[in-house]
């Protein structure tokens, strides 16, 4: 039997071990669903909330037992560790309280001799490929509404979260989930690409990259059936000149560089109206440097590691050949002894004289480095922001809400933001154009994906 290793990037041991499941073990998995799925889809939504509920104060109980162990398996500081289990509740109970107002049936306008309505049937088995960067809040997104809207779970998380997918398992049986409505497995990425090709998987949710996206597509083509796609980005913000630098600077630079960048909707370029560059970079540049470089473990470190060597050499390319081709970098790498070639550990950098020749500006970085430009204009700021495979987010810091609206519909975005970045409200759609995906989750209509219509067309006798 084959067993997947997670490597700390905290010190580069081994911090779990785990048998991956075999054939067997997942066609026992899939027989299960399918049958538990069956008698969930008939129980009522207050049950299915009471249980889902009771599942998130388990989660909220742990929070720093899980805070720990997310620290471990991804590197994440655990001075902000525990604001996942934050993000993870806050998302769980909205989509939870938002279920019986999205899976009421409609009711139609009367009409003689006829009774009309439709409503929301749930999918069947739900397999939910989950990443590790966010690993308990973007589960979330999509193994609540499942449930709520009865059907049943398969989840499979990144080899290097995998305690994330063990402690959800933990968490409803506690709750007193019936056998088989969640499960989770720990797959290759063979065995994961068969899964989703059986024909007893009704629904994926798959979080990760572009790549990633196209195998979902190309096993479940001639299926028909509904995917849910989020694929990162390369999220863009423009500062126009009329900001409060005291306010703009933190809120930018904390979306680029909080996770040490690892974020599908961080920020990853930066447009600066042209007439207060030199003043932004300037605060930039000095946020950047209070950013403290080291051992996640320790409550004084800001600045975490990447999720593996492979992932911060990545980001040193970019860096090296942007300088190379003429850019900027304004920090010293020689100032965080941490930060050597094949470490996970990598200094921040801010890099200024870039553009879109470079792949650090149009190539998912996924670590603390961000690009800054100046633009004359919005319209230059807009027609930069566009150019992108990418349209996950994107954000307008701005004194004028009606202007940096106006430049938000202009915007080839899943979300947009004014004078914030990096956040997802449970209550807005969660959702990618281009490169960064499709489908969508959270919100009301979250639950459209997870659910098909079916319409009543009664005639009386």
């Amino acid at each position: 039997m084959a067993t997947q290793k997670t490597i700390s990037p905290v010190d580069g041991s081994v911090y779990v071990e785990r048998e991956q499941a075999d054939p067997g073990q997942v066609e026992a998995t899939l027989i299960r669903a399918v049958a538990a799925q069956r008698e969930w889809r008939e129980t009522s939504l207050d049950e299915r909330a009471r249980v889902c509920s009771a599942m998130v104060d388990v989660f909220v109980g742990r929070r720093d037992e899980l805070a720990r162990e997310l620290t471990w398996q991804m590197g994440r500081p655990i001075a902000v560790a525990g604001g996942e289990i934050g993000g993870f509740e806050e998302r769980a109970r909205t989509m939870i309280a938002l279920a019986e107002e999205a899976l009421t049936p409609i009711r139609l306008a009367a009409k003689s001799g006829f009774t009309r309505y439709i409503t929301r049937e749930p999918l069947g088995v739900s397999f939910i490929v989950a990443p590790w960067n966010f690993p308990f809040m973007t589960a979330v997104n999509a193994v609540v509404p499942a449930i709520m809207a009865g059907n049943a779970v398969i989840l499979k998380h990144s080899a290097q979260t995998p305690l994330c997918a063990e402690r959800f398992q933990q968490a409803f049986d506690e709750a007193g989930l019936p056998e088989g409505v969640f499960q989770h497995l720990h797959l290759s990425h063979e065995a994961t690409e068969a899964l989703i090709r059986d024909g007893r998987v009704d629904h994926v949710s798959f979080t990760g990259s572009v790549r990633g996206g196209a195998m979902v597509e190309r096993s479940v083509a001639g299926r028909f059936i509904a995917t849910g796609l989020e694929l990162g980005g390369k999220d863009p913000a423009y500062v126009r000149a009329d900001v409060n630098l005291d306010e703009a600077v933190p809120g930018v630079m904390d979306g680029a560089f909080f996770n040490s960048g690892q974020s599908c909707c961080g920020i990853e370029r930066i447009y600066v109206h042209a007439s207060i560059l030199d003043a932004f970079v300037e605060r930039a540049v000095a946020w950047v440097r209070q950013l403290r470089l080291g051992n996640p473990t320790d409550p004084e470190t800001t600045l975490g590691p990447l999720v593996r060597p492979a992932a911060a050499d990545f980001v040193r390319g970019q860096i090296e050949e942007a300088v190379a081709a003429g850019a900027r970098a304004w920090i010293d790498p020689g100032d965080y002894p941490l930060s050597l070639p094949g470490s996970a550990y990598l200094a921040p950098q801010v890099l200024t004289g870039v553009d879109h020749s470079m792949r650090v500006m149009t190539e998912e970085s996924f670590g603390p480095v961000v690009g800054i430009m100046p633009v004359s204009s919005d319209d230059e700021a807009v027609a930069l922001m566009n150019d992108s495979g990418f349209g996950l987010t994107a954000a307008v810091f701005t004194r004028d809400v009606a202007i940096g609206e106006a430049i938000a519909h202009r915007l080839e975005a899943g979300t947009v933001f004014t004078n914030r970045c990096d956040y997802l409200d449970p209550e807005l759609a969660w959702t990618g154009v281009k490169q960064s995906g499709r489908g969508c989750s959270l919100s009301r209509i979250g639950y459209e994906t997870l659910t098909r219509p079916k319409s009543f067309h009664l005639k009386h006798a």
